[in-house]
C-alpha cells in the first residue's frame, strides 16, 4: 500500500515536471524556428499538455485497460473547461473571447468535445470510431490553418545573438528528449497504481481516471493558464484550452481506441461524469458567447460546478457502490433508501 502510494505520488510529479520541460523545449524550438503565434497557441502548446494524456493512454492499452484512459480524458476535459479557465481569469483578468473566429472556435471546440461520449453510447469506442475521431482533428486542425493570417505575428526570439539561439535550440532539444522519458516512465508507474488502487479497494479504474487522472493530467494546462494569466495572455489561455479540449477527446482518444478499442461493460462511473461534461461545456459557451468574456464572476460558477462535479462522482460511489462495502451508506442506511 505504501509503495504504490508513493509510486503514485512520485509518478505524478515527474509527469507534472516531465510535461513541463517538454512544453519548454517545445517553446524554444519554436522561438529559434520564429512560428507563428497561431501555431503555438492552438497547436503546440495544447498538444505539449496533451501528452501525458496520450502515454497514460498507451500505457493504459498496454495494461489492458484501455478505460482508463477514457476516464482521464472525460475527467481532464471536464477540469479543463471549468477549474483551468476559471484560476486564468482569477489569477489574471477576464478571458476575452472577441473576434468570429474565436467564437466559432467555442462552438467548434464544445461540439466536438461531445463526440466521444456520442460514439460510445452503444458501450464500444472502436477502430471505427477512432477513425471517425481522428478525421474530425485532421479536419479541425485543416480549418484552423485556413484561419492562419488571423495570427501572422512570430514567437518572441528575444533579439538573442545567434549562438545563443542555436544554443537554446539544442537546450529544447534534449528538454523534448528527457521529458518524453521521464514521461513514458511516470505515465507507467500512474497505471500501475490505479490498478493496483482499483483491485485493492473495488473502485471501477474509469472512476479512478475520471477523478484522480483526470485533476492530474490538466496539472500542464493549469501551470500554463497561470504563467499565461500572470503575463496577461488571456487570449492565449482561450487558445489552449480549446485546442487541448479537442485534441483530447479526438486525437489522443482516437489513438487509445485504434490500438485497443474501449468497451464501457458498467456506465455507471461515466454517468455523471457525462453529465457534467456536457453541463461544462455549454456553461464555457454560453459564457464565452453571451458577454464575449469570461468573467471573475462567471469563474467562480465554473469552480463551483467543478467542486460539485467532485462532490458528486465521490457521492454515487459512497452511497451506491456495493462492493465498497465500508464506504457504502446506502449499505449502511438501507431505510434511507
Amino acid at each position: 500500500m505504501i509503495f504504490h502510494l508513493l509510486l503514485a505520488a512520485i509518478s505524478a510529479l515527474i509527469l507534472f515536471r516531465s510535461a513541463n520541460w517538454l512544453v519548454q523545449g517545445i517553446s524554444k524550438i519554436a522561438q529559434y524556428l520564429q512560428w507563428s503565434e497561431f501555431i503555438i497557441a492552438f497547436f503546440v502548446m495544447a498538444i505539449g499538455g496533451g501528452l501525458p494524456n496520450l502515454f497514460i493512454g498507451l500505457s493504459s492499452v498496454a495494461h489492458g485497460v484501455p478505460e482508463l484512459s477514457f476516464g482521464d480524458v472525460v475527467g481532464n476535459s471536464v477540469v479543463d473547461l471549468t477549474l483551468v479557465a476559471a484560476v486564468g481569469v482569477l489569477v489574471g483578468s477576464d478571458l476575452l473571447a472577441e473576434g468570429k473566429l474565436v467564437q466559432t472556435s467555442a462552438f467548434l471546440t464544445i461540439s466536438i468535445a461531445i463526440l466521444p461520449l456520442l460514439l460510445i453510447l452503444d458501450g464500444v469506442l472502436g477502430r471505427g470510431d477512432a477513425i471517425v475521431l481522428v478525421i474530425v482533428f485532421l479536419l479541425y486542425s485543416l480549418w484552423m490553418f485556413t484561419k492562419r493570417r488571423y495570427y501572422q505575428k512570430t514567437f518572441d526570439a528575444n533579439f538573442k545573438p545567434p549562438f545563443r539561439r542555436f544554443s537554446s535550440f539544442l537546450t529544447g532539444l534534449l528538454q523534448i528528449a528527457g521529458g518524453g522519458a521521464l514521461l513514458f516512465a511516470s505515465a507507467e508507474g500512474i497505471v500501475r497504481a490505479a490498478n493496483f488502487f482499483a483491485d485493492a479497494f473495488s473502485l471501477s479504474i474509469a472512476f479512478i481516471g475520471i477523478l484522480g487522472l483526470g485533476l492530474g493530467t490538466a496539472l500542464p494546462e493549469l501551470y500554463f493558464a497561470i504563467a499565461a494569466a500572470r503575463r496577461g495572455k488571456s487570449w492565449v489561455i482561450l487558445g489552449e484550452l480549446m485546442g487541448s479540449v479537442i485534441i483530447l477527446t479526438t486525437l489522443i482518444l482516437g489513438i487509445v481506441a485504434f490500438l485497443h478499442p474501449i468497451v464501457v461493460e458498467d456506465f455507471s462511473p461515466f454517468a455523471f461524469a457525462r453529465f457534467f461534461m456536457i453541463l461544462s461545456a455549454l456553461f464555457f459557451l454560453i459564457f464565452v458567447r453571451t458577454g464575449r468574456k469570461i468573467t471573475r464572476k462567471e469563474a467562480l460558477v465554473l469552480i463551483a460546478l467543478y467542486l460539485a462535479f467532485v462532490a458528486v462522482e465521490l457521492f454515487t460511489k459512497i452511497w451506491c457502490d456495493p462492493d465498497v462495502s465500508s464506504f457504502c451508506l446506502k449499505e449502511a442506511f438501507p431505510v434511507l433508501e
